[in-house]
């Protein structure tokens, strides 16, 4: 069994301007770990580019684009979650949660759980998973999300489901 961190020294905040090159850096990494496998190179993949991400999480975090929150340990930023009105085409509630991202060392520690909760609680909403990360399925499952039948792709990703409740 991996050891996991006790959820007890996991703290979530609201995430502030100042988080900005912290959570790119977590959204960059998190992405390789879970996408890594879909592309050809991860190491000149774009999408694994931290860099690429600060200048987006500045604006998004200055500019009120989403409620967002992080999850810190010892070691900082750990995690991160991020909701937002869903206005795409067809979109079947009022607010989707566009990302939860955490490191895999943090998985199990209830670092995604505490994040899905501080930034959503238990309002209705839609979401995008990748098909294949059975992992995150699960935890929405848990979660009262299931799939309702709608799909589509993002980046290296080839197939997502949409998850609501």
């Amino acid at each position: 069994m991996p050891h996991h961190e006790d959820p007890a020294s996991i703290t979530i905040r609201s995430a502030v301007p100042a988080d900005a090159v912290a959570i790119a850096h977590v959204h960059a990494a998190s992405w390789r770990e879970t996408y890594g496998h879909v592309v050809d190179d991860p190491d000149t993949s774009p999408w694994f580019d931290a860099d690429r991400r600060v200048p987006m999480w500045r604006e998004n975090l200055t500019g009120d684009v989403f409620t967002a929150v992080v999850a810190e340990d010892g070691s900082g930023i750990v995690g991160f979650a991020a909701v937002q009105p869903a206005t795409d085409d067809g979109a079947v509630r009022p607010e989707e949660l566009t990302m939860l991202y955490t490191l895999a060392r943090v998985h199990g520690s209830g670092a995604g759980q505490g994040l899905l909760d501080a930034v959503l609680g238990a309002r209705p909403a839609q979401l995008w998973v990748a098909d294949d990360n059975a992992r995150a399925i699960a935890f929405y499952r848990r979660n009262g999300f299931s799939a309702d039948g709608a799909t589509s792709s993002f980046g290296p990703i080839e197939r997502s489901l949409r998850l609501v409740r």
